[in-house]
């Protein structure tokens, strides 16, 4: 089985009905790696504190984290939807390390040659969301409108199902064709690889917004992880220091 040297992964949203934890659990049996990093709102505590309800399966995720650290280093970085984490940053528990952001060190082969090393910025994404920043409140509530939206996808597509149709997902399409939500994406991406200047980095990967991407900005490589809700992807790192998005 192939081993990466890295995998980085966001948005699971534990705690909430539409959290894909049994694929995330089969996901990680087939993708072994050096290091593990869960790049924000990996549980979901706003959902939480709204009653959602915790799940037998969401616990089955943290056993599997909680396994795969005793081989693994596995740096969890805050969220805001899991900034419970907050107070913890900075903090071991056995191989785990809580952050708020960590500088991940690749390398590009110069001309067949030699290895010059790259390095990313890696962070949630929240901190350059101004809804989080300066209207948490607003914030909140579109999360509530995010719930709605998945469980409209939950009834929709078992009707779509029972038509022989495939998934078909409201919020994506939604995000897809509303202009202020394209430049909302835009703009997100463009701040990303500002943090990725202001750090000294050649390249930035967040998750956040739901969108999985692999693009050049302003000569600087934007990575997204997306999402385990609907996407259900991942950004791997093989051996020979190449970036994929991987996708169920």
């Amino acid at each position: 089985m192939k081993k990466y040297k890295a995998i980085i992964v966001s948005d699971l949203h534990l705690g909430i009905k539409d959290s894909r934890a049994k694929d995330f659990i089969d996901f990680l049996d087939a993708h072994p790696t050096d290091l593990l990093i869960l790049n924000g709102d990996i549980v979901d505590g706003w959902a939480l504190n709204r009653g959602s309800k915790w799940k037998n399966q969401h616990t089955k995720v943290i056993s599997k984290l909680l396994k795969i650290s005793n081989k693994t280093k596995i740096i969890w970085i805050r969220g805001n939807h899991d900034e419970f984490l907050t107070e913890f940053i900075g903090s071991h528990f056995g191989n785990i390390e809580i952050r708020e952001n960590y500088k991940l060190e690749t390398y590009n082969r110069i001309n067949g040659d030699g290895w010059v090393p790259k390095h990313y910025f890696i962070f949630h994404g929240d901190v350059i969301d101004i809804f989080i920043t300066k209207y948490k409140w607003l914030a909140k509530i579109g999360s509530i409108g995010y719930d709605f939206a998945l469980w409209l996808n939950r009834w929709y597509n078992r009707y779509r199902a029972w038509r022989g149709l495939p998934y078909q997902s409201i919020s994506q399409d939604i995000k897809a064709g509303v202009k202020a939500a394209t430049n909302y994406i835009n703009d997100f991406e463009t701040a990303a690889i500002k943090m990725a200047e202001q750090n000294g980095c050649d390249g930035v990967i967040c998750g956040h917004i739901h969108q999985p991407a692999d693009l050049i900005i302003n000569n600087k490589h934007y990575l997204n992880s997306g999402d385990w809700i609907e996407n259900r992807t991942a950004i791997l790192l093989d051996s020979q220091n190449k970036f994929r998005i991987f996708r169920l």
